[in-house]
C-alpha cells in the first residue's frame, strides 16, 4: 500500500536503512527486505533510505530507486518513508528527486551541494527551492556537509522562506546549536537530531524524531530512550544513554560505514560488503562494538551471530 503522510506525522525514532550489498557490490534486495522488516518488528516509526548510513552517496539514481521501491514495499503504509538525496548539483538532485516522486515517499533528505565549494545564502535557498518547485515533496535539509555547513540562522530563514521545506536533520555535534534550533523553530516545523552522541540530550531538548546511524544500529534501545524521556524517566534514559555511547564510540570511525555493518551483522542481519574504497571493520574494531553491544542488546538476540 503506497500511503504518504503529512510533515506532523514524521516523528519519533526512523533508522536510515544500511545497503546490503552483494560481493559485487551490487544491491542485495533480499537482504534489504529482511532488514525493513527487522526494523519494523523492533516498532520503528518510519523508515529511512539512500542516506549516509545507506552509501547515498554511492548510489546511482537507478539504485536509489529501486530500493526506495522496495523498502516502500516492506513498508507498506505503517509510517513514513523518506528517501536521501545526496547530490552535488540542483540538476542531479533533481533527477534523484523525481526518480523516487512516484513511490509514496513522504519526504526528501537533501544536503547541500558538497564537493568543495560553498554556496551563498542566496544559491543555497534557491537551490532547495527549485528542488522542491520540480517535486513537490516536502524536503528535510541534511545538515551535514561539514564545509558547506548551514547556521542555524540560515535554516531558520530557510524554513520560514521555504514553504515546502519542512525541517532540518542537524548532524553537528555541537549541542548548541541543535538547542538554537529548537529555541527558534518555525511552528509546524520540524528539528531531527543526528548527534549520535547526544542523544538523549536531543530528545530531552524537544527533538522531533532520531535520524542517526544509531538508531538502525539499536533500534530498540533508541525506542526505549525516546520513550523513557516522553515519560521523563531520565534514570532510565541515561543509562541507555551511556551503553548507546559505548556502542557508538565502538562505531565511530572513518570505515563507519563498514562498522556500523558489522553492528547489524551481529543481530543476524546480511549486510554484506561496502562500496570500495570503504575497508571493512578491523579485528580491533569488532572487537570493540561486540563488547559494546553485548551491554546494550539481550545476548539471545546476539546468539546467532556471536
Amino acid at each position: 500500500m503506497t500511503r504518504t503522510f503529512a510533515p506532523s506525522a514524521i516523528e519519533g525514532i526512523l533508522p536510515p536503512l544500511a545497503t546490503p550489498l552483494a560481493a559485487d557490490e551490487s544491491v542485495d534486495e533480499k537482504a534489504l527486505r529482511e532488514m525493513a522488516r527487522f526494523m519494523l518488528d523492533q516498532g520503528v516509526h518510519g523508515l529511512v533510505v539512500g542516506g549516509s548510513s545507506g552509501e547515498g552517496f554511492n548510489l546511482e539514481t537507478d539504485e536509489l530507486r529501486r530500493i526506495t521501491a522496495v523498502t516502500a514495499e516492506e513498508l507498506d503504509g505503517r509510517g513514513p518513508l523518506v528517501a536521501g538525496v545526496i547530490a552535488n548539483s540542483t540538476r542531479a538532485a533533481i533527477a534523484k528527486a523525481k526518480a523516487v516522486a512516484d513511490l509514496g515517499v513522504s519526504a526528501l533528505q537533501v544536503t547541500p551541494v558538497h564537493y568543495i565549494y560553498k554556496t551563498d545564502e542566496a544559491a543555497m535557498i534557491r537551490h532547495f527551492q527549485d528542488i522542491h518547485d520540480e517535486v513537490g515533496i516536502p524536503i528535510i535539509v541534511y545538515n551535514v556537509v561539514p564545509w558547506n555547513y548551514l547556521s542555524p540562522a540560515l535554516i531558520l530563514r530557510m524554513m520560514r522562506e521555504v514553504p515546502g521545506i519542512m525541517g532540518v536533520k542537524q548532524s553537528a555535534g555541537d549541542l548548541k546549536l541543535f538547542a538554537d534550533l529548537m529555541l527558534d523553530v518555525p511552528a509546524g516545523k520540524r528539528i531531527f537530531a543526528a548527534v549520535d552522541s547526544l542523544l538523549y540530550p536531543c530528545v530531552a531538548l524537544g527533538a522531533h524524531g532520531l535520524i542517526s546511524m544509531l538508531t538502525s544500529a539499536a533500534p530498540r534501545q533508541c525506542i526505549e530512550l525516546w520513550n523513557a524521556v516522553k515519560r521523563g524517566d531520565h534514570v532510565r534514559a541515561q543509562d541507555l544513554h551511556r551503553r548507546l555511547l559505548r556502542l557508538w564510540n565502538a562505531i565511530y570511525a572513518d570505515n563507519r560505514i563498514a562498522t556500523f555493518k558489522y553492528a547489524l551483522s551481529l543481530q543476524g542481519l546480511t549486510v554484506g560488503t561496502c562500496r570500495r574504497p570503504t575497508t571493512p571493520a578491523t579485528p580491533a574494531q569488532q572487537a570493540a562494538i561486540r563488547a559494546a553491544m553485548v551491554a546494550l542488546v539481550p545476548r539471545q538476540e546476539l546468539a546467532a551471530a556471536s
